[in-house]
């Protein structure tokens, strides 16, 4: 099951049009994966894994907009596993209308020093198998 996270828009992150500017869309999926990991690790601080993860690649595609005061439905999973690396896919949406989708492509790095690692069992246990989910690559 994916996890769900929810976020009202904001009149400041709308553009002229009214529609949430581009560029908070991402804000918003790092959010999600934020809250999402912090909520599986007691205690909230997934560095105690000895794991940290950074984004190295972000894809978004939309369906529809978003408007100010609209409450956004993001859904975030794993979407695929490396060795080192894992993507998270997302799904948005307002009251069932798609919004968007995306894929973070992260890797896994040793807090701190920030140098690649594998990503850790416990850490793949947390986060579950990856969904099958069609999300941009």
């Amino acid at each position: 099951m994916p996890f769900r996270h929810q976020i009202r828009v904001r009149y400041g992150e709308c553009d002229q049009q009214g529609v949430a500017f581009n560029a908070h869309y991402m804000a918003w999926m790092d959010d999600a994966t934020e809250v999402w990991i912090r909520g599986l690790i007691p205690g909230g601080d997934y560095r105690e894994l000895g794991w940290e993860w950074m984004v190295v690649r972000a894809t978004v595609e939309w369906q529809s907009s978003a408007r100010n005061a609209d409450i956004l439905d993001i859904d975030v999973a794993v979407v695929r596993y490396g060795r080192s690396s894992f993507d998270f896919g997302f799904r948005g949406c307002i009251d069932g209308r798609a919004v968007f989708t995306g894929r973070t492509v992260c890797v896994s790095v040793k807090p701190v020093a920030l140098s690649k690692m594998e990503t850790p069992p416990r850490v793949r246990e947390l986060l579950g198998a990856p969904l099958d989910w069609d999300v941009p690559a």
